[in-house]
């Protein structure tokens, strides 16, 4: 992988809602209306603002994207994406990468240049953390081949086992 590249990516241990990167996104659920993991604490540190935003947008199908203000949050945007249920079927990796896709397009069409994800659906939605690290940061590589205005990514893992296993996965792209 080139150097330009992986510059970009940057792994990180801790909370995703004190990050002040231009975006960070949520592993939300389909009503997009708040729930358990990040998703609830996003919301919790949003404040009541970011649910009635979330409310008028209807719900976002699983491997779609969605983007709404931050409210409390130190970020511009909150981008929210639906991981799918991880349940071993070829279904899932496409459903997975389509989470980071959509939600990097919606990045660059509103002019954001740095954004933090979550392990999504590594939670209750089941997903093997070394599986999704591989979708989460092929798929980004990928993306940032074709689009330089994207100038950080920021993965930000809960769990020391999540932070090894994505800065592992990442040296070895750099070896």
């Amino acid at each position: 992988m080139k150097k330009e590249i992986l510059d970009r990516i940057e792994i990180m241990k801790g909370d995703i809602t004190t990050l002040k990167t231009d975006a960070i996104v949520n592993a939300a659920n389909i009503s997009l209306l708040g729930g358990g993991g990040v998703d609830g604490a996003i919301h919790r540190a949003a404040g009541p603002g970011l649910l009635n935003e979330c409310r008028k947008i209807g719900g976002c199908p699983t491997g779609e994207a969605r983007i709404t203000g931050a409210h409390h949050l130190p970020t511009k945007y909150v981008i929210h994406t639906v991981g799918p249920i991880y349940q071993g079927t070829d279904e899932d990796p496409r459903l997975l990468s389509s989470c980071y896709l959509n939600s990097l397009e919606l990045a660059v069409k509103n002019r954001i240049t740095s954004i933090a994800f979550p392990a999504i659906s590594c939670g209750a939605y089941g997903y093997p953390v070394k599986k999704a690290c591989r979708i989460a940061i092929d798929t980004t590589c990928y993306f940032l081949k074709q689009n330089s205005s994207l100038q950080k990514i920021v993965f930000i893992l809960f769990s020391a086992n999540g932070y090894n296993v994505y800065t592992e996965y990442l040296k070895r792209l750099s070896d």
